[in-house]
């Protein structure tokens, strides 16, 4: 169990092709439910300590980069020493001068092998001498108009920096850092759907979606759901592949689809056949998948504490990034699924108990711990759970993403 002060988020950063580069990891003091601490320097180097003595750093971000903020104090103090320099990037945080020792500290991180990020960074001539220590610039698309933003690159031209947007709220923002050369992405863009008005699903996501309703009919039986399954041969295979993992672990091998239904009985498999219909899709980035199954898996497992069916917490989570996964409006994709009234509300308008733990999900996705609900994290459990999900998550692309 992870302590209970500390919470710990994150949010993906995207390379040019749209594979994960890292993660920026987001703090906040539980016991007050906000960042509102009396030492800064203090907190950060606790958070940052049990972060990775307590969940590890291969379960934060695998191979990717794991970003962390730090304050002018915590540079010259070297804390960051402890942690390794593969997979590190140190922020230097908007709010930090360029001093004398603040530089001295930055020159020794890099001696020592780290890479640095200018956080929220606008170029000027007070802050200049940061660009020498500096790898990444981010940049806060939304504080800059268009022709702002150009110009800030034209003049971060003068360094050898990559240049990483942040707030990247949607496609038209993306396209235009892609077109002004930025490298990496952060943001929400990535989990909303590019809509082209008057254009219907493909061939291929329209039959992911018949296959999701009759995945979803509730009336489908042990027979119904045997046959539907075994008669797509990729999602037949797929399925017994992840049926046997260590991620599912059965108490024994099984080699056919009603022999899986007969041990793990029919709403499990229809969830994980509906995991693997969506994987199937193939042309997303496999972030929004694994979003998708943090959600599913821990919206399941907060549901008893709200007294309400498990089965269907999973599928809200699940089915909360449809709209992305399939580019296209979610009321129009959910017009064709057989989901019960609750589930349609919390997906449509995040309202009734599935809503609100959706809604809880998604506040600690994004660290604001304010919309969190009390009870689900006055002993931690919003933390823990949010971790748990997050290898199970793991296993299970490692299982479905094979050929």
């Amino acid at each position: 169990m992870l302590k209970q002060s500390i919470l710990v988020g994150r949010q993906a950063i995207f390379d040019r092709e749209m594979e994960v580069f890292g993660y920026e990891l987001l703090y906040r003091d539980g016991t007050g439910n906000c960042a509102n601490i009396m030492d800064g320097n203090e907190a950060t180097a606790k958070v940052m300590v049990n972060t990775f003595l307590e969940i590890g750093i291969d379960n934060i971000a695998g191979n990717a980069q794991a970003f962390f903020n730090l304050t002018a104090t915590f540079f010259m103090s070297r804390q960051y020493e402890a942690f390794p320099t593969k997979n590190v990037i140190l922020e230097v945080l908007e709010s930090i001068e360029p001093t004398p020792l603040v530089l001295e500290a930055l020159s020794k991180a890099k001696q020592d092998g780290y890479q640095i990020a200018l956080d929220d960074f606008v170029l000027r001539e007070s802050h200049r001498a940061l660009m020498d220590y500096a790898d990444i610039v981010k940049v806060d698309v939304l504080a800059l108009t268009i022709e702002e933003l150009k110009q800030q690159v034209e003049m971060f031209q003068e360094y050898p920096v990559r240049l990483l947007a942040e707030k990247v709220e949607d496609q038209e923002m993306y396209e235009q850092c892609l077109a002004l050369g930025f490298e990496y992405f952060q943001g929400y863009f990535f989990c909303k759907p590019q809509i082209v008005e008057g254009v219907s699903l493909s061939g291929n996501r329209m039959a992911v979606v018949l296959l999701l309703a009759k995945l979803q009919d509730p009336q489908i039986d042990l027979h119904e759901l045997n046959d539907l399954v075994r008669n797509d041969v990729a999602l037949s295979v797929k399925l017994l592949r992840y049926v046997n993992s260590a991620a599912v672990g059965l108490p024994r091998a099984v080699d056919s689809i009603a022999q899986a239904i007969g041990l793990v009985g029919t709403d499990r498999m229809r969830q994980w056949a509906t995991v693997l219909a969506l994987s199937q899709t193939g042309n997303k980035p496999s972030e929004l998948m694994r979003i998708a199954l943090i959600r599913a898996h821990m919206c399941e497992a907060l549901c008893p504490f709200y007294d309400v069916a498990p089965g269907s917490g999973f599928t809200v989570g699940l089915f909360s990034i449809l709209d992305a996964y399939l580019d296209c409006e979610m009321h129009n994709l959910l017009a064709e699924l057989p989901l019960s009234p609750e589930i349609l509300d919390a997906l449509l308008n995040k309202k009734g108990v599935f809503g609100t733990i959706l809604e809880g999900i998604l506040a600690y996705e994004q660290g604001e711990w304010s919309l969190l609900d009390n009870q689900l994290i006055d002993d931690g459990r919003a933390h823990s759970l949010y971790w748990e999900s997050v290898e199970w998550a793991n296993d299970v692309l490692e299982t479905i993403i094979r050929k």
